[in-house]
C-alpha cells in the first residue's frame, strides 16, 4: 500500500512542473479543458471495454464496474470538489513561483488530518500535534520568504487562491476515503474524469469564449498532454492504495505530498526560481512536519 503512495507523490511532483510549465504565459482554462478531455480519453477505453466485452477486464484492476445513479450521483460531487480545487489551483500555479506552490500544498495533510479527526473519529497523538504545528510554522516562514519576491501572502490574490485549491483538495481527500470505502477505484477515478469534461463545457463557452482575445492568448504546448498523462497514473496509484481496507487517509495524504520534493527540484532546476536558501529550509521543516505525522500514524 505505501510504495503505492510514494509512487503517485513521485508522478504527482512531475505533473506539477508539466502544469507550471504549460500555464506559463498561457490562458488557464483551456489548458484545464484540454486536461480534462484527455483524462478522459485515458479512461473511456476501459469503461466501454467492461461495458461490452466484459470479460476482458473482469477480475483485474483496470475493469470499471457497472453502477446506477445511486453511485453515480456521488461521483459526480467529486467531479465538482475536484475541479473547483483545479481552478483554484491553476490560476495560482500560473502567477506564483513552484518553490512557493510545493510546499504551501504539502500543508494538505494537515487539513486532511484535522478533518479526519472531526468525520473519521481519528485523534491526534503527540507526534501528530508536533506536525501540525510545525506545518504551521513553515507557512509563515514561508510567507516570509515570499515577501522578498514581492509577495505578500495576506494580500495576494494567488495565495487566497491556492490556500483554497488546498482546502479544496483536503475536502476531496476526505470525501476519497469515503468513497473508496465503498466503490471501486476505477469507477470513481474514470467517470469523475468523464463529468469534469461536461462541467467544463459551459465554464469555457460561457466565461473563457466570449472573453479570449482580451485576455491571454491560448498557446498548443506538448506539455499539455503530460500534464494529464502524469496525474491520471498519480491518481490511479492513490485510488488503488486507499482501496486497501486497513488504508488511512492520514498517511497515503501525507505521502503523497512528498511531492513537494520532486515540484521543488523542477522550480530550482528548470525554472531557475529565486530565494532558495530560505526556501529550503521552510521546506525541510514541512518534511520534519511530515515525518512526524507519519510517526504519528504508525
Amino acid at each position: 500500500m505505501l510504495y503505492l503512495a510514494f509512487l503517485s507523490a513521485a508522478l504527482l511532483g512531475i505533473y506539477d512542473t508539466f502544469r507550471k510549465q504549460s500555464l506559463k504565459d498561457n490562458a488557464v482554462l483551456p489548458v484545464l479543458f484540454l486536461n480534462t478531455i484527455f483524462l478522459s480519453l485515458m479512461f473511456l477505453p476501459f469503461i466501454l471495454v467492461s461495458t461490452f466485452s466484459p470479460h476482458v477486464l473482469e477480475g483485474s484492476i483496470f475493469f470499471v464496474p457497472q453502477a446506477g445513479w445511486e453511485v453515480h450521483r456521488y461521483i459526480l460531487l467529486k467531479s465538482c470538489i475536484v475541479l473547483s480545487s483545479w481552478i483554484f489551483g491553476y490560476f495560482a500555479t500560473k502567477h506564483l513561483p513552484l518553490t512557493i506552490i510545493g510546499p504551501i500544498n504539502a500543508t494538505r495533510p494537515v487539513m486532511v488530518l484535522i478533518g479526519a479527526l472531526l468525520l473519521f473519529g481519528e485523534r491526534l497523538n503527540l507526534y501528530q500535534w508536533i506536525g501540525v504545528t510545525l506545518a504551521i510554522i513553515s507557512f509563515f516562514l514561508l510567507s516570509r520568504s515570499g515577501k522578498k519576491e514581492g509577495i505578500d501572502f495576506k494580500h495576494n490574490r494567488w495565495i487566497f487562491l491556492l490556500v483554497m485549491a488546498a482546502v479544496m483538495g483536503a475536502v476531496s481527500g476526505l470525501y476519497d476515503k469515503y468513497l473508496m470505502k465503498q466503490f471501486a477505484p476505477m469507477l470513481v477515478q474514470s467517470w469523475y474524469n468523464i463529468y469534469q469534461v461536461f462541467i467544463m463545457c459551459p465554464i469555457i463557452l460561457l466565461l473563457w469564449y466570449p472573453q479570449r482575445k482580451k485576455s491571454t492568448p491560448f498557446q498548443w504546448r506538448w506539455t499539455i498532454p503530460c500534464i494529464s498523462l502524469f496525474l491520471g497514473a498519480a491518481d490511479f496509484a492513490y485510488f488503488y492504495a486507499l482501496s486497501y481496507p486497513d488504508a488511512m487517509i492520514s498517511v497515503i495524504s501525507m505521502i503523497r505530498r512528498g511531492s513537494v520534493v520532486v515540484s521543488f527540484a523542477c522550480g530550482a532546476l528548470v525554472f531557475h526560481e529565486k530565494n532558495l536558501k530560505s526556501k529550503i529550509v521552510d521546506l525541510i521543516l514541512v518534511l520534519i512536519g511530515m515525518f512526524f505525522l507519519y510517526l504519528g500514524s504508525k
